[in-house]
């Protein structure tokens, strides 16, 4: 295979334009003989004659104009990568790849997805749905390059391999069956629900979640039932099954605390003296933050969390 070798190339290219060894020698800020030296190893190289004499002049074979069409198009491409690569190093471009538990996803990464798309259009981010645990371990072995986790399950910020950012504390309200003797109950506690039966999961992030809840309250939950998905639970609260602590993002859309969701049957209450929260981090692998794709990533997801905020939870500083 020939060696087409980059620089030479563009040098035949300003000889073609401008016409003259002296003349292509000035414009490469070369010296003419170092011109002759450089196609004289192309022509080498690529086992054909380039150069013909042309009175005092040199004139571009027939070989010579063969190699400069398909340079062209490799010149066209290699700028094609420059624009890219740009656009890559300004965090235009590229993909970004985040793993996130369920509820982030709707709340803070759907719409962190959609800013991007309006902003910086070609910069790719994939999402991959995972539990809180298991998206640091998609982290850690390299499957996805940003982490949607909660505090309380992952790595301490000790942990070398991740640097981590506080993204939202999102209150935990608990969800009552509409016609509950303390769904309208003022200024309700979560100590008033300790007689209540309960419904969490029967393990993972947030059983524990809400039985620190509780137990911070003066109280252990009696587990009446175990779910873990928000449809269930929700439908077992509707049925008058038990009382649940619902997330506020994971609410997002669905019904306003303090009011019935429509035709459900459910009565979410904000839990203003007792204020518990779950603590949603983003996080990447140490050393990669300062990645512009990531960052920019990193930027609307902060965004989503803001927005979030604003009607729900309460932002956190980096």
């Amino acid at each position: 295979m020939a060696d087409w070798d980059i620089k030479k190339l563009r040098i035949l290219r300003t000889l073609q334009e401008l016409g003259t060894v002296t003349a292509t020698a000035e414009a490469l800020h070369m010296t003419p003989s170092a011109v002759s030296q450089q196609l004289t190893g192309l022509a080498k190289a690529l086992g054909v004659t380039l150069l013909e004499a042309h009175g005092r002049r040199v004139r571009l074979t027939d070989a010579a104009q063969l190699v400069l069409r398909h340079a062209e198009a490799v010149f066209a491409q290699l700028e094609r990568a420059d624009a890219e690569l740009l656009g890559y190093l300004q965090g235009e471009a590229g993909q970004v790849r985040v793993g996130a538990f369920s509820t982030a996803v709707p709340a803070l990464v759907v719409p962190a997805v959609q800013e991007l798309r309006r902003t910086h259009p070609g910069l790719a981010v994939s999402v991959r749905e995972a539990e809180a645990e298991a998206a640091y371990e998609l982290l850690a072995e390299g499957s996805v390059d940003l982490a949607l986790s909660l505090a309380a399950h992952a790595p301490t910020p000790r942990d070398p391999r991740f640097s981590r950012v506080s993204l939202l504390a999102d209150p935990l309200d608990v969800a009552l069956p509409a016609g509950h003797p303390l769904a309208a109950e003022p200024g309700l506690r979560l100590a008033d629900l300790a007689g209540e039966p309960w419904i969490f999961g029967s393990s993972g992030p947030w059983s524990q979640i809400t039985t620190t809840a509780c137990e911070n309250a003066g109280f252990v939950p009696e587990q009446a039932h175990a779910a873990a998905d928000w449809n269930a639970i929700w439908a077992m609260v509707a049925a008058g099954m038990g009382v649940a602590l619902v997330p506020r993002m994971a609410m997002a859309g669905v019904g306003a605390p303090g009011r019935a969701r429509g035709g459900a049957g459910v009565v979410l209450r904000v839990l203003h003296a007792d204020q518990p929260r779950r603590h949603v981090v983003a996080a990447v692998r140490r050393g990669s933050e300062g990645a512009p794709g990531l960052s920019r990533v990193l930027a609307a997801l902060r965004h989503s969390a803001a927005a979030q905020a604003r009607g729900d939870g309460t932002p956190l500083p980096a």
